[in-house]
């Protein structure tokens, strides 16, 4: 370095310029800087071959001051017209990331040529300005310079980055007429603009094409076919590219073990991991955090722990495939005591670490955990986010806080498609289905346009509320929009339909359908069971078999209450077979609708053999087989079966006091009915509703405790009594007590003027007791709606 002190050699401009251009060729930009400040100290005058080294060299270091610096001095030299230091000062500009700067140097260049427009070009492509660069292309044309090599390389990228197809095949048709189609950098860039634009058929053409093809064109057709979804696709080509003898690169492995994730094949994972370490691979970060993400997507969160285990240093990304693989796999937990992990090492979280905390807290539903995650989001300063927005939406929604999600989305600067289908899938989970129709309404008022997953969630509010006409507004959207075709939304149609009480509708979809999975099936099949149409429901189940279809656990249920609804025991005994057969039986949801199936059926002796082999009893399995003893006429048993759950730690229910009471009433247990009764409040916290004090007038009623069912009702609100006050009336009638019987039924036609039925039961309690002329009054009335006697006076 003596050569750079001050006065120890003399040098002409021509030597000074000579050493900046070598140190350039050299990659030694920091000297290059260095040499051209020691020649300024030695007063040495720069000029035109001084200013592109140097210019150079500002673009590789990407440092914009220095370059305006040395953008001053040229203005000074009275270099700036030159076309060269014009290129040169554009180029930089473009690299520093000015645009503004470098648009002004080149609308003042007196004349410009390929290398000025390619710079202009190549510098509005790497700053996401595809559009300005396409139009700098037109223009660039229009003024007689004709495109190269480079110039394709950067129109085709901008086409890429703004996925304008046409116009990338109007540049591949240029491409053919400049005969640069055979070039191995064109052709590849050709590949994965069109592999971006999603047209893989035009990919394939260019890269079948290729007189020779590199690990980057291999690697451009690979990733395409996996960014369209076609991971089969990307692997077949992965084994034909290591038959052709290229050796994979890091970038090759990321597209294949991506690849591998969106197939799920953790057969072509492993193999994929096997060539990485024959390769050398392994040591790649990228490839191990691809590694990780794959074998997590495949369900193998052992394999994802031992390569997250071997590497040396773990940095966010690898931290976050760990985390969402957790979380994918139902350990949300886990995901957080990962997340805690992370910040326990010195590793900054980022947006994705966020999402993927967030849905964790989302799938074990800790409301306070999201909330402390949302504290750091807010520290961290990514409450900005669009994806990390969302997924507090989503996640307060489905921790049931509907009003911290409003405050989020209100908050929101704009929304995405996801944000809204955040809210409108908490709000239906939350039951709110009218508030999900004025958020729909809400959301097209501001111009967002539905996805497939807002008409799934849309149509499960409307199912919810059986709100038929708003249902068939959406439909006609849906059609609009041309997401019929979409199998999650058209088995949503069919459900809607038909918990809406359209069957004919419900059916018109499904026949319809080009394409049916299990859950169109289960639809179909729910809905003419839930319209006692089981037989039509059995046979759906019979076609969905001979289509292919595998049944699954609603499938089973679903038929199995088809069964039930027709009593038919031998046709439930075959569908028993085929869940045994499919390993279903220990569901605890088939299980439970085999327990009922039988009940119904009159086989207490199956249903008994079904509920002791269940691997785990829920209220829902406990209450299915004490209503078969309370129906069978068994009390004493459901009393039993009562008493056993409750030792067993059976959180007990409305439902189960309901069947509890029937039982009494089926066999006169009045005692330990009013026992039971009074214990739903005092004991188990549990309001009394409408069925149970209809049981308890059943069971007081059948026993002939009259009084004591009054003195019952007289404590429920007007609203709910009327009901319960006719089943006393009943018991009126069937004991003879007149007078009370009267009594019940001027109260009940007071309140229910217009009921025929009200009439007809006061007319029975009359000619129950040998009051003819009482009975044949009331008729009357009934009749003509004109009084004619006070019953109470009438004797």
């Amino acid at each position: 370095m003596a050569a750079l002190v001050p006065g120890t050699v003399q040098l002409d401009r021509f030597s000074w310029n000579r050493r900046l251009a070598r140190h350039v060729k050299a990659g030694q930009y920091e000297k290059t800087m260095e040499l051209h400040q020691l020649m300024q100290q030695e007063g040495m005058t720069p000029d035109k071959y001084t200013f592109v080294p140097v210019l150079n060299a500002c673009a590789s270091l990407q440092s914009l001051d220095a370059g305006r610096h040395a953008h001053e001095l040229i203005i000074q030299s009275r270099c700036e017209s030159d076309l060269i230091v014009g290129n040169s000062l554009v180029n930089m500009y473009a690299k520093c990331g000015s645009m503004e700067d470098a648009g002004r140097v080149f609308n003042k260049m007196p004349s410009r040529d390929l290398v000025s427009w390619n710079a202009m070009i190549l510098g509005h492509v790497r700053y996401g300005q595809g559009q300005k660069a396409l139009e700098l292309f037109q223009q660039m044309q229009q003024e007689g310079v004709q495109p190269g090599r480079v110039t394709f390389v950067g129109v085709l990228n901008a086409c890429a980055s703004v996925v304008a197809l046409e116009e990338g095949r109007r540049a591949h048709q240029q491409i053919v007429q400049s005969s640069l189609e055979s070039d191995l950098i064109v052709g590849t860039t050709l590949i994965d603009m069109y592999a971006k634009c999603r047209s893989m058929q035009d990919a394939w053409r260019v890269f079948i094409k290729m007189s020779a093809r590199d690990v980057v064109s291999w690697n451009a057709i690979i990733l395409g076919y996996v960014k369209c979804g076609q991971g089969k696709k990307a692997l077949d080509l992965f084994r034909q590219m290591q038959c052709e003898s290229v050796v994979p690169s890091p970038v090759t492995f990321m597209g294949v073990l991506n690849a591998c994730a969106s197939v799920v094949s953790l057969e072509e994972g492993r193999y994929a991991h096997e060539q990485i370490l024959k390769t050398g691979c392994e040591s790649n970060v990228f490839v191990q955090s691809s590694l990780i993400d794959m074998y997590a997507k495949c369900g193998s969160m052992e394999d994802a722990r031992r390569v997250f285990n071997k590497m040396v240093l773990h940095d966010v990304v690898s931290w976050n495939a760990m985390i969402l693989g957790h979380v994918k796999c139902g350990q949300g937990q886990k995901g957080l005591e990962l997340f805690n992990c992370m910040q326990q090492e010195g590793v900054q979280p980022d947006p994705v670490t966020f999402v993927g905390v967030l849905n964790a807290c989302a799938s074990i539903s800790t409301l306070d955990e999201g909330r402390h995650v949302h504290e750091q989001i807010i520290e961290c300063g990514f409450e900005s986010n669009i994806f990390v927005q969302t997924s507090l939406v989503d996640m307060y929604a489905k921790c049931g806080s509907m009003e911290d999600a409003w405050n989020v989305f209100d908050n929101m600067g704009s929304c995405v498609v996801a944000s809204w289908n955040a809210m409108i899938l908490g709000l239906v989970k939350c039951r709110q289905g009218q508030k999900v129709l004025e958020l729909f309404q809400q959301m097209h008022l501001e111009g967002v346009q539905p996805d497939p997953v807002t008409f799934v969630g849309v149509l499960n509010a409307c199912a919810s509320i059986a709100a038929l006409d708003e249902g068939r507004r959406v439909h006609e959207q849906i059609i609009h929009s041309g997401c019929e075709s979409d199998v999650f939304v058209s088995s949503s149609l069919v459900n809607m339909y038909a918990k809406c009480g359209s069957m004919k509708d419900s059916w018109s979809v499904f026949n319809k359908m080009p394409l049916r999975n299990v859950v169109t099936w289960n639809a179909i099949i729910f809905g003419y069971v839930k319209f006692g149409q089981g037989h039509k429901a059995l046979e759906l189940f019979q076609q969905m078999q001979r289509e292919g279809v595998q049944p699954g656990p609603v499938t089973f249920a679903g038929v199995l209450n088809a069964c039930a609804s027709i009593v038919a025991l031998e046709e439930g005994r075959d569908v028993h077979e085929q869940v045994i057969q499919s390993g279903c039986e220990s569901n605890a949801f088939v299980g439970t609708s085999l327990v009922d199936m039988y009940v119904k059926c009159g086989s207490m002796e199956d249903a008994l053999r079904v509920f002791n082999k269940l691997p785990s009893l829920n209220v829902v399995s406990w209450t299915a087989m004490r209503k078969g003893y309370a129906i069978h006429g068994h009390g004493k048993e459901a009393l039993g079966h009562f008493e056993r759950m409750c030792e067993e730690g059976v959180e007990v229910n409305g439902v189960t006091f309901v069947c509890l009471l029937s039982a009494c009433s089926h066999v006169g247990l009045v005692d330990e009915g009013l026992h039971f009764f009074e214990s739903m409040g005092s004991v188990y916290s549990i309001a009394a509703a409408v069925e149970h004090y209809s049981c308890m007038v059943d069971l007081l009623g059948h026993a002939g405790h009259l009084q004591k069912a009054e003195d019952i009702i007289k404590v429920m609100s007007c609203e709910q009594s009327i009901v319960v006050w006719k089943a006393l009336v009943g018991a009126c009638r069937i004991h003879g007590d007149v007078e009370l019987g009267e009594r019940i039924s001027e109260l009940v036609l007071k309140a229910d003027p217009g009921n025929a039925a009200s009439y007809v039961m006061l007319s029975n309690i009359f000619a129950a007791g040998g009051k003819w002329d009482l009975s044949e009054a009331v008729q009357h009335q009934r009749k003509t709606g004109v009084r004619q006697t006070a019953w109470s006076h009438a004797d």
